[in-house]
């Protein structure tokens, strides 16, 4: 932590704030319905109802965007998570 209680920044690109629905494919054929809630070409952070369950490497669907995108967890904290793109 930086002085003042801020906390250091580690990501290469910053995130713009937005409000997307997404869905994390699951590789058993399951679906978590989750919101991104900011992003940058790199990574995203993601509100969900829960991380159980979440693995630690998935498809992420953002919107109405074709493809998914593989997404690897970086941090995880009581319904968030913090995803790099791979």
């Amino acid at each position: 932590m930086e002085e003042g209680g801020a906390m250091e920044e580690h990501r290469t690109t910053p995130r713009q704030r937005v409000l997307l629905a997404a869905k994390v494919m699951l590789n058993g054929g399951g679906v978590i319905d989750c919101t991104v809630r900011d992003r940058s070409p790199a990574g995203a952070r993601l509100k969900v109802v829960s991380v159980v369950g979440i693995p630690d490497r998935f498809d992420l669907l953002i919107g109405t965007e074709e493809r998914p995108q593989i997404a690897e967890i970086v941090w995880r904290k009581r319904g968030e998570v913090g995803v790099r793109f791979a």
